[in-house]
């Protein structure tokens, strides 16, 4: 699981059309900003906003899902209660809130920290899963 970073960038194309040029807006690659390795409460919270915005019933897996300034904020607000949902999952194995507050609310916190700021940027946040 991880989350990068991508530029959005504007492309001009130099034909002109009726004397306007023409714009576009294109992204760059993508800079990963948090990794995370068998995180599956993380994953969970992630999978239900993915469901949510999107009315998907099937796998969440090898999606994107781009997210924005409220879903940042409402993720800090998760972490900060403890309240990311518990998610089961052969990849997973044990919960990952066993050794929760002392290894992955420190590195979740700091992706939210990177991920607001990414977005006050303009840049976009885009988490996404493989396995």
């Amino acid at each position: 699981m991880y989350a990068s970073r991508r530029a959005k960038i504007i492309l001009v194309n130099t034909k002109k059309s009726k004397e306007k040029l023409n714009l576009s807006v294109g992204n760059t690659s993508a800079q990963e900003i948090a990794y995370w390795r068998k995180h599956n409460r993380l994953h969970g919270w992630m999978e239900e906003l993915w469901r949510e915005k999107t009315g998907e019933e099937g796998d969440f897996n090898c999606e994107e899902l781009q997210l924005e300034l409220i879903d940042i904020t409402n993720l800090e607000k998760a972490i900060l209660k403890n309240k990311l949902p518990q998610t089961e999952g052969f990849f997973f194995g044990g919960d990952s809130y066993e050794d929760y507050e002392e290894y992955y609310m420190v590195d979740d916190l700091k992706f939210v920290k990177e991920a607001r700021q990414a977005i006050m940027e303009g840049d976009e946040v885009i988490y996404n899963s493989w396995w």
